[in-house]
């Protein structure tokens, strides 16, 4: 299996190679600028120093901008479980759409495919382990939207691109808006650490606002049809469903 990519290099990486067993991990971003060609120009603007592995056009389009074995600078400060620095483990993808502060649009089914295409021969070339491929806002929830609410995470694990919960809708939306109470809630944080989500100590007076933030990762990821950053039955029941999962 090949991929059908055109050339677009980046000098926003590090210059050493990585042992191919180092790449654990699929991060895929969305591009989050007005337009396709600024998004390009800043991922191959060395001032800009912020890179990826591969660029998906609203075409459907690939372009390779990091070799794989090259670590690209697309993470930032991020963790999950106990791997922090991400950029150091992983192959990045940017999509490009407009994000949450351009008018979050839909990606395009080209789009769609594309990611199908490249995220399959990376996990087999890679040895991916599904519940390592991932949203930037699952690494860093405190300070990325992306990909988004709006990104296929459902459809892609059909064909075995991340991982998703097995509960049914219609349990589902009966839970909806059910307030935790304090044991629930208790138990809803620590589910989302036995999934990979940052246990990071934060200041006390921050706790609040991180807690929100990493609820709304949670929620864009896997509950994408109500994000308010608020907990409740129905998040529970899949981040149950989501560590009942085997590996």
């Amino acid at each position: 299996m090949s991929i059908k990519t055109t050339f677009n290099y980046s000098p926003n990486f590090d210059p050493n190679k990585r042992a191919k067993k180092k790449i654990k991990f699929l991060i895929l971003h969305y591009t989050g600028m007005k337009n396709e060609n600024s998004a390009i120009n800043r991922l191959t603007n060395i001032q800009s120093e912020v890179g990826t592995h591969y660029f998906i056009k609203k075409s459907g389009e690939i372009i390779l901008m990091v070799p794989d074995l090259y670590v690209a600078w697309h993470a930032g400060a991020s963790q999950w479980k106990n791997y922090k620095s991400i950029n150091y483990n992983s192959i990045g993808i940017e999509i490009s759409n407009t994000g949450h502060k351009h008018g979050y649009k839909s990606f395009t089914k080209k789009q769609i495919r594309s990611i199908k295409k490249l995220s399959l021969f990376l996990i087999k070339k890679y040895k991916i382990n599904n519940r390592y491929i991932l949203g930037h806002s699952d690494i860093a929830p405190e300070r990325k939207k992306d990909p988004g609410e709006k990104f296929p995470w459902k459809t892609l694990a059909k064909k075995n691109i991340g991982i998703w919960h097995s509960e049914k809708k219609n349990r589902l939306i009966k839970l909806r808006k059910k307030m935790l109470d304090n044991n629930e809630n208790i138990r809803f944080v620590k589910n989302l650490k036995k999934i990979g989500y940052q246990s990071k100590k934060i200041l006390l007076k921050e706790e609040k606002k991180f807690k929100k933030l990493l609820i709304s990762a949670f929620q864009r990821r896997f509950r994408p049809e109500l994000v308010n950053g608020i907990a409740d039955k129905e998040c529970l029941l899949i981040s149950q469903s989501l560590i009942k999962i085997q590996f």
